[in-house]
């Protein structure tokens, strides 16, 4: 398969007009083509890897005492309801979850790293009512986040579809230190950055159905990098013929920062989604041997075929 190629130039292409104040709510008109809803996908071997992970930076960066903010700039509608996973909106789905946190929920053989992500993830769905043996509510990373913040940490979450968006703000109403915002969250980063916190972490985790994708994660970075180069900027992609790493660990190289890859493979020769990475930009200080027993451990539990496997590398500097 081939990788899918980043233009050399992105790191020059600046998006989005500037937004004055992040902590005022932004609106904008329902997006047009995006057909993405995560509710079909929630809990699945791509959640229990990215959120495994983001437990793993906040951890690392409440090291310190000092808050941070929190900017997701794909943040979906904060929980979901298994139960529903198979309702499309015009036809039954296979739901996804059962390969996923479905696989880890009876185990007790996991790492501390992968019990702390799991403690989570059990206490809320215990929390939101569910008594029976599986799993039904699954927390999305604006609720992980908010499981973990402390009085001194804060949140901005955007989300531009209309619908998802208003869930969100009903998920974290009332909640005085979580900005909600109604638009594309490529602009995050300057609406967000540099925080007056002067501690962030950053979580791009876009779908990427379009093809310009890849040139927009590149923008909102170059753009963040230019705001903010101490931030910790975390950015999802899945491993398929058209969003590999490809030179993405060489062109995270020339950023001017540490960054490395975490990658997890569950099936190897799958014609479609193989696995899926994180590159991480200023990765603090353990994540990298903290998320080397997180990918040991659910590159095994999580497997769908002969040589499954997970890694992490420094990328490669230009």
């Amino acid at each position: 398969m081939q990788s899918a190629q980043i233009p050399t130039s992105a790191w020059d292409i600046f998006i989005g007009a500037r937004l004055s104040d992040c902590r005022v709510p932004v609106q904008c008109k329902k997006p047009k083509g995006v057909n993405y809803r995560h509710a079909f996908h929630a809990g699945n071997y791509a959640d229990v890897f990215k959120h495994a992970l983001l437990v793993r930076l906040a951890r690392a960066l409440q090291r310190k005492e000092k808050g941070f903010v929190f900017v997701d700039t794909h943040a979906g509608r904060g929980r979901y309801d298994l139960s529903r996973a198979a309702r499309g909106d015009s036809r039954e789905r296979e739901p996804e979850w059962p390969g996923g946190i479905g696989r880890l929920w009876g185990r007790g053989d996991a790492p501390p790293e992968v019990r702390d992500y799991l403690g989570l993830v059990r206490a809320f769905d215990r929390s939101r009512g569910n008594l029976a043996q599986e799993p039904r509510f699954y927390p999305g990373s604006p609720r992980i986040m908010g499981l973990l913040a402390r009085p001194q940490d804060r949140m901005e979450l955007w989300e531009k579809q209309p619908a998802e968006c208003a869930a969100l703000r009903r998920e974290f109403s009332g909640e005085r230190r979580v900005g909600v915002h109604a638009a594309d969250g490529y602009g995050a980063m300057r609406a967000c950055l540099p925080p007056p916190e002067r501690r962030a972490l950053v979580l791009v985790d876009p779908p990427f159905e379009a093809p310009e994708e890849w040139s927009q994660v590149a923008a909102s970075l170059a753009e963040a990098m230019s705001r903010f180069q101490s931030g910790t900027y975390a950015v999802w992609f899945p491993l398929t013929g058209r969003a590999r790493m490809g030179g993405f660990a060489d062109w995270l190289g020339g950023a001017g920062a540490p960054s490395l890859v975490a990658e997890l493979v569950v099936e190897p020769q799958a014609e479609g989604m193989a696995g899926c990475a994180l590159a991480v930009v200023n990765p603090p200080w353990l994540f990298a041997e903290e998320a080397r027993s997180v990918l040991g451990y659910l590159a095994d539990a999580l497997a769908r075929g002969q040589g499954a496997h997970g890694s992490v590398r420094e990328a490669a500097s230009r």
